[in-house]
Order: C-alpha cells, then structure tokens, then sequence
C-alpha cells in the first residue's frame, strides 16, 4: 500500500458518471437535456453506484464544438438552464454524497469570446496579449494552424483546433520571435491568473474540480516533454492545495508520466488511442481481448498499462473510462457478455472508473450520423440516453424532429426501464460490480495490483487486488491452471463471479471470478 496518502481523499471511493448534457434527461420539451434533467435523475446515478459526476461544457458557447468553444466561462448556457440551476445540481448533488467535476477548456476559447474580440482590435489594450498573434498579417505561425484576415489588428492568430478555438497565450518555453511571449511576460501570466479566477469561480459555488479539456496544449514552442506546460500546472496545483484542497483536477492528457508525476493532476485519463493498450481490450477488432472469437493478448494491455500505473503510483490515479463522447462506444464491438467481462476487469483495476452515461445499459456506437456541433465521426457516441421503450426512448417529450440527436430507434434498443431488476442484464451486473467494489477495500484503487500472466494462455488472466484474487478469461475455451496459481486459489470464497467459477484446475471459458481468503 501507498505510505502517504493522496488528496483529496474522496478519490479513493470515487466512481464517475460522465453526462453529455445536452444528451442525458429534456424536462422543458426543447429536445435537449438540460440541469434540472441531471438533478431528476441523481437518485438514478446514485443507486447505480457512482458518486461522482463528470459534466461535459455547460458554459454559454455557439457550439461549434459541442461546448468546447466557450463564449463566457462564467455563464452556463442558456439552453441547460442558468447559474443558480447549476448552483442547486451541486447542492442537490452534494444531498446525495455526489461530488461534480465541470470540464474546463483552458487552452481556447470560442472566437466569439470578447476576450478574444477586444484582441483583434487594431489599438493595443488589456486583451492584445490574451491570445496568441503575430506581429504582420502575411506572418502565420510556424507548424501550426492559423488564421488571418478578419480583425483589424495586423497579424494572424493561432488556433488549437477547429478554426473557432483561438488559442489563449501560457507563452512559449523558448520565444524566437518578437511576438512570442515567455512563460513569465505579463501577458502570459495574466492568462493563467484568468484561469485561476474561473475555477475560483465555480470552485466557490460548489463544482468539486475540473476535467480538463487538451491539458498538455497550453505552452507553446518546443516543448517536446512538456515542461512548461508542466510548470504551469504545478502553479495551479499550488492554488488549488492552498485555497481549495478538497478539489480535483483529472486531465485529458493520457501520460501519466506526465501529468501525474510532473503536472501535479490528481488523475489522468487512459485513453482510447489507436495501438495502446486500452484499445487492444476493446476496439481492435479481432484482436480485441474480450472479444470472445478473437485473438487478442492481455500482454498488450499490461505492458502499456503498468508503466503508466507505476508513474502514478502514490503521487494519483489512472482514470480508467467505459468510453467518452469521443470514443466509439463498445457496444457493438462487444455483445452485451463481453461487455461484462470488460466492465468486470475495468472496474476491479487500480484506478479510478469513468462510466460514460448509457454505457451501462450498452448503448450502442450510430454509424454513419451527420455531424451535430463539430462532432462528426463522435456523433454517434453522443445520441439520447435511452431510458424507456416509450416515445423518444423516455429521453424527452419534444417530437422526435426537436431532438438534439436521434434516439436508437431499433425495436431491440437497450433501456434502463428494460434491465432493471434482470440480474442477467448488463445494468444490473454494473450495479453489482460498483456494490462490491465499494464494499471492498482491496479494490480502492491504491490497493496493491499484481498480474500474473499464464504461460500459453494470453487469452486470460489472472491477478492480486491487496488480498483478493482475480481471474479472468473472456475467451471461448477453457484455461488450464499451473500448480502454483492452483495453490493461491485453494482455501478462498468466491466473492463474485461471472460465468462459472473457476475449478481447481481450469478457468472456464467466458468467466470472470474474485476470490477471498477464508
């Protein structure tokens, strides 16, 4: 176990529900989610295990980017409600033992944003160094894109992604050029100081920390290991243990390496990238470890994974996610069994779990959607939480032309109203899951972890969570057991099992089981 313990400690028992707003519950009939929708449904999320929000951006914004695009960090948009009904989803939310996080984009801002209008001005003011511009209108910025020719101020402005999100100035670690500014020009620390205010603002009026949008992108330069961005972090960091210890800070980083160990964040997301690890369990197609006719290998994932579980290790958590809103959802990559036995392993690793809203039901991934708010190939991670079997999926009473995305029409569409109270259902199993992990000490996620491969069978695993003892095989055989990992079975209870239990000799195929010692 960890010797020092980490803050805040709530994160040792948290589970996260992430909720795509404008996706979750319409109460007004506008066909699009909104704060009082999330508050009808806290008993919901509570009863499922989690106790802990993650809200995707619910500041004023075109949504160009679904929200990513933030017009006015202090102002909620109107379509999710206003100020004080976010301020009454924290107290409501906090009634309930359920801590929120607001997902904070602190790399851009919308084009909209008067930050950035007051930037553009031909005459320097307090804002001419908020963003990053160059100093003549034919200049552009090196190896990155850029705009020019729609302000009067003489010279192009960098961006970080779509063409709406300029990028706000944390200065550049080695400045070349007269219009770069360094890490401590006043400009650059009065960018970071803004953002400070911001989270001081929603830190005080209940939000309990921040996801953090693209949180290696703020330094600019060459800055290939992230130092600078690293020490601004760490700045903010200092702010957050001095004046709010009790907030937490997750980034969209997916290098604990550096986010953890050198950024100061609390925890940092293992995302779905193209190669590594997580992707090897669930979206590599027949390589898919839990695909139960593949041939994936759970070395893979372990050999990516335990370098980043270690840089973690007593300095914060891997976030570990079911999905997000810009991932391909499992299902249907996986059947609604595979997707237990990943949710199974998921959820008893060292880390700390994100459940992305519908995932739980198995929501299914809606190939081929138009693009909705900049989200084209995520807009079918995005679609209404299905809820009933009655008209719009019981996600609103708007008519079906009004809503934000197309619900999943098809007569088999998961429902919460349709798995509960099925022990069989992939709901249920979740349930059971996050009961048991609560209940269980040894699952925390700063609980000792030891995996222990079995030799000619990468199909299946087994492993140590403090005392107890894991094992599963999502393929179709069955796995012989060596002697020794025999022995480290006999004398336990089965605490919870999937599929049969394993023997004394062989995991049975599809299976997942933790074991107790008596």
């Amino acid at each position: 176990m960890n010797t020092q313990p980490i803050s805040p400690a709530w994160l040792r028992d948290a589970v996260f529900y992430e909720i795509y707003p404008q996706s979750f519950y319409d109460t007004n009939g506008d066909g699009i989610g909104d704060f009082q929708g999330i508050i009808d449904k806290l008993p919901y999320i509570r009863a499922l295990g989690a106790n802990a929000l993650w809200i995707n951006p619910c500041f004023d914004s075109p949504f160009k980017d679904a929200g990513y695009d933030v017009r006015d960090y202090l102002r909620v948009a109107p379509r999710y409600g206003t100020n004080e009904d976010l301020y009454r989803l924290f107290e409501e939310a906090h009634r309930l033992g359920v801590r929120v996080l607001l997902d904070l984009v602190p790399g851009h801002t919308s084009e909209a944003h008067p930050w950035f209008l007051r930037s553009g001005e031909e005459t320097p003011n307090e804002y001419s160094g908020r963003y990053i511009w160059t100093d003549d209108w034919f200049k552009g910025v090196p190896g990155a894109p850029y705009v020019g020719g729609e302000f009067p101020r003489n010279g192009t402005y960098m961006l970080n992604f779509f063409k709406c999100q300029p990028a706000l100035n944390y200065g550049w670690l080695h400045p070349a050029e007269p219009w770069q500014s360094a890490m401590d020009s006043p400009e650059a620390l009065a960018t970071r100081e803004a953002m400070k205010d911001v989270m001081r603002f929603w830190l005080d009026h209940g939000a309990d920390g921040f996801r953090v949008d693209m949180a290696a992108s703020l330094v600019k330069g060459d800055d290939a290991d992230k130092q600078g961005t690293c020490a601004v972090w760490r700045d903010i960091r200092a702010m957050l243990d001095r004046e709010y210890p009790e907030a937490a800070l997750v980034a969209e980083w997916s290098d604990q390496r550096l986010a953890i160990a050198r950024a100061g964040f609390h925890m940092d997301f293992y995302l779905d990238h193209a190669g590594n690890g997580y992707h090897s369990l669930l979206r590599d197609g027949e390589a898919s470890f839990f695909r139960r006719d593949g041939h994936g290998d759970i070395r893979r994932f372990l050999d990516d994974f335990m370098p980043r579980y270690e840089a973690a290790r007593g300095k914060g958590y891997v976030a570990l996610i079911t999905c997000n809103h810009d991932t391909p959802r499992v299902c249907p990559a996986l059947t609604a069994d595979e997707a237990k036995l990943a949710y199974a392993f998921l959820l008893t690793l060292p880390g700390v779990p994100f459940i992305y809203y519908g995932d739980e039901i198995g929501m299914r991934y809606q190939a081929g959607m138009p693009t909705k708010e900049g989200g084209y190939t995520r807009t079918g991670t995005r679609t209404p939480m299905q809820w009933t079997h009655g008209a719009n999926d019981g996600f609103s009473t708007a008519d079906a032309a009004m809503l934000y995305l197309p619900v999943d029409d098809a007569p088999d569409a998961p429902t919460v109203e349709g798995q509960t109270g099925d022990p069989d259902s992939l709901l249920e199993t979740v349930r059971a899951l996050l009961s048991l992990r609560a209940a269980q000490p040894d699952l925390s996620p700063d609980a000792d972890f030891e995996p222990i491969t079995l030799p000619g069978a990468p199909r299946a695993l087994v492993y140590r969570r403090g005392a107890l003892l894991l094992a599963v095989n999502p393929s179709g055989d069955a796995v012989a057991l060596p002697e020794d990992i025999v022995a480290r079975f006999d004398g336990r209870t089965c605490l919870y099992r999937l599929g049969a239990a394993a023997d004394t000799a062989a995991l049975p195929p599809r299976s997942f089981a933790i074991y107790a010692a008596k």
